[in-house]
């Protein structure tokens, strides 16, 4: 039977623990094909039963990563290490990992114990030992009913879970997810979301995802990498991510988010004042990631859900005032998303919860607002 390690990961952070060695390191890692370099110099630690994203815009070198783990590719430069083994030579089918396509890869003429039990029959297992772990891939998946059925006679979100149970069946030490819920649509993603999480933590395995989806790589995973050309912008947990993005790039990928140049003109006590001339403010921020100096240009990075939105002044005297006319509205069901067009033309957003059902809005196109934050609800970021 499959051991069941239980949710611990709730209190799961190695990578905080100076005395654990990671499970799986990329070294110095570099990759080209020809003149155009994939992976640039790349350094990354994973731990054992870490849930890691990869998280990019296309041909921002992270499916190469997950390939050279894989052993489809190999490095230019640099080491890929396994549990401290070095897994240069050593060719795919020996190394062990296993990896899981977007495509899912069904063999169409086999029912789903034939797929589930494919790699174990290429292996040389017994087939009583292979019946074994088959009935217990089917039920960690909850598909004994659909044993005996082929993948067209499946659902999306079925097949998934077969191709998942498959990859599961020879128990490797790394599971790579290559962009697995791309097929499948938004409300059952975001269901099998929690059942990879779930499956993950029940077997204490290492996965490694691959998306370009950030809502994916913030849901299920403990850590994120954002990707940019070949190298990692950033990487931390999903609220460090969103709350503390460590540069525009990353600010600008992950989430929706407001960016508002300017110039710092005081610096005191971790607090940044910056003067911002296209909107025609002073804004005083938490000064953010980087040395932040007098005279440096920078940006200023708010979540819409941090700015209040009002008709009424705020009293004299309040940090952070920004005065305009609601040009946009989009009502998305939970929330409204207000688009107010400041003076000088730029754009500035700032969403509501709807906590009440919306008979009449309170504020509606072509009201003058003000929109407000507090100092520590956004981060002044260096260009």
């Amino acid at each position: 039977m499959i051991e069941a390690v239980g949710p611990i990961k709730r209190k799961f952070a190695p990578w905080d623990d100076p005395t654990l060695k990671p499970f799986i390191r990329f070294e110095n890692v570099t990759k080209r094909f020809g003149d155009f370099t994939a992976v640039d110099n790349l350094t990354l630690d994973i731990y054992e039963r870490e849930f890691f994203a990869l998280l990019g815009p296309s041909g921002c070198g992270k499916t190469t990563l997950m390939r050279m783990l894989a052993g489809f590719e190999q490095p230019t430069e640099g080491r890929i290490l396994l549990d401290g083994k070095d897994l240069s030579g050593i060719p795919p089918y020996k190394r062990p990992v296993n990896m899981m396509f977007q495509s899912y890869a069904l063999f169409p003429h086999m029912t789903v114990e034939g797929n589930i039990a494919f790699g174990l029959k290429q292996e040389g297992m017994d087939t009583s030992n292979i019946n074994t772990r088959v009935a217990e891939m089917l039920e960690l998946v909850k598909l004994e009913k659909f044993a005996k059925r082929k993948p067209h006679q499946l659902s999306g979100g079925q097949r998934q879970r077969v191709a998942l149970a498959r990859s599961l069946a020879k128990r490797p030490k790394v599971l790579l997810l290559d962009e697995p819920l791309g097929a499948l649509d938004k409300k059952l993603r975001e269901e099998t979301q929690f059942e990879l999480m779930d499956i993950q933590m029940e077997l204490g395995m290492t996965f490694l995802i691959v998306t370009h989806d950030q809502e994916e790589a913030m849901t299920v995973s403990d850590r994120i990498a954002v990707m940019n050309h070949g190298v990692i912008a950033q990487i931390g947990t999903a609220s460090q991510i969103y709350e503390q993005p460590a540069s525009r790039y990353v600010a600008d990928f992950v989430g929706d988010i407001n960016l508002i140049d300017g110039t710092v003109s005081a610096v005191e006590g971790g607090v940044a004042t910056l003067h911002c001339a296209g909107v025609d403010a002073t804004i005083v921020a938490e000064a953010g990631p980087g040395e932040v100096a007098v005279g440096a240009e920078a940006g200023f990075a708010i979540r819409p859900e941090k700015v209040q939105i009002s008709l009424e002044a705020p009293p004299a005297g309040t940090p952070n005032v920004l005065s305009g006319e609601v040009w946009d509205i989009g009502y998305l069901g939970d929330i409204s998303v207000y688009r107010v067009r400041l003076a000088g033309g730029s754009i500035v957003k700032a969403t509501v919860a709807n906590l009440t059902r919306i008979v009449e809005r309170p504020i509606t196109w072509e009201d003058k607002v003000y929109l407000t934050w507090p100092a520590d609800a956004g981060v002044i970021l260096l260009k």
